[in-house]
């Protein structure tokens, strides 16, 4: 068990992370999940707990005494920001609070408080009219990271389950936009810290990477677009002279039946759909968002807000639930830090 508990990120106060955070603290003793603390606020919680019918107790806590309270209580550390939004409808109250626990999660990790950041969906188009000016969640980890000067930071998104793990290269970005966005040494650059966080962090000795290509067919030798040939075969074999077990680019329409999974550890895959298609049908309620390249270990449930649903006790907490149990395994392999005074 990790020397310090999980610090989860309160998300979208109008969206389902409230509901499914409690739900997950209700579960803990059927799911053996390790303790984790909430950064929000505790009013918000309580409330949305009494409207789901929920009998949770909230309890103010801190980092460092949040484990001792977990087995009793929902350990909360104040956001010291009130949140009003209701269920399914944000307010101004969303972004400010949505932002300031992340920050506060990963001033935690940093400073050895917390073991790992667990982060609730955020709503993206909320935040943008707030003006906040990353692309996403794992864009402003990467930056945090850098701006605390904790290590290098280049983050990776992954979905991983246990019947597959995908990271696409490009991620929220126009089909018409992939072809040109995509380079070799991108591709080289993302394989490179795949390879290496499978190795560190999820302790698989020699990661076996399959590579996917971006046209039908991989190309088919170049008669279907030439991107394969030029861009991503060149990044495959500089991943293979680098020593990582490469292979592609590979049809992606064969890559994801039970035989072809079972040969490889990750799928690069080139744009969005292509990666996270699979996964989701696979593994959709229990698939989680892990980041890659960051200095600390960060996992999210894979969904989003899910405002129609938030409040209205139909939320399912799994995908939660599996984000803190894989953020506890990978934080035994993370680099111990000192817990602050």
């Amino acid at each position: 068990m990790p020397s310090a508990p999980l610090a989860v990120t309160f998300g979208e106060p109008a969206g389902i992370g409230p509901d499914i955070t409690l739900l997950g603290w209700r579960a803990r003793a059927q799911t053996a999940l390790s303790p984790f603390y909430v950064i929000a606020d505790p009013d918000a919680l309580a409330r949305r707990a009494a409207a789901l019918g929920l009998s949770v107790p909230i309890a103010e806590a801190t980092p460092e005494n949040a484990a001792s309270r977990f087995n009793t209580a929902l350990p909360v550390v104040p956001l010291g920001l009130p949140a009003t939004a209701e269920p399914g409808k944000p307010d101004d109250s969303s972004a400010p609070a949505a932002i300031l626990s992340i920050r506060r999660a990963v001033d935690d990790v940093i400073a050895g408080r917390a073991s790992a950041v667990v982060t609730n969906p955020v709503a993206k188009n909320v935040l943008y009219r707030a003006g906040f000016p990353h692309p996403g969640h794992t864009e402003f980890l990467e930056q945090l990271a850098k701006e605390k000067a904790a290590g290098p930071a280049r983050s990776v998104m992954m979905i991983w389950s246990p019947e597959l793990a995908v990271v696409p290269v490009t991620i929220h970005q126009p089909l018409r936009d992939v072809a040109e966005t995509l380079t070799t040494p991108m591709i080289v650059e993302i394989g490179r810290i795949v390879a290496r966080d499978l190795r560190q962090r999820f302790g698989i000795a020699r990661p076996r990477l399959w590579v996917a290509g971006l046209n039908p067919h991989a190309g088919e030798d170049g008669t279907i677009g030439g991107d394969d040939l030029a861009v991503i075969a060149p990044a495959v074999r500089q991943l293979v002279k680098d020593g990582i077990d490469a292979r592609g680019p590979l049809p992606a329409d064969t890559m994801f039946h039970a035989p072809a999974r079972a040969q490889y550890d990750a799928a690069l895959c080139m744009y969005h759909d292509q990666a996270l298609i699979p996964v989701k049908t696979l593994a959709f309620d229990h698939a989680v968002n892990v980041t890659l390249g960051l200095p600390f270990v960060r996992t999210s449930p894979d969904h989003g807000t899910a405002f129609a649903v938030a409040g209205s006790g139909r939320a399912n907490p799994t995908s939660f639930i599996e984000a803190v149990k894989l953020a506890e395994r990978l934080a035994q392999h993370a680099p111990q830090r000192a817990v602050s005074a």
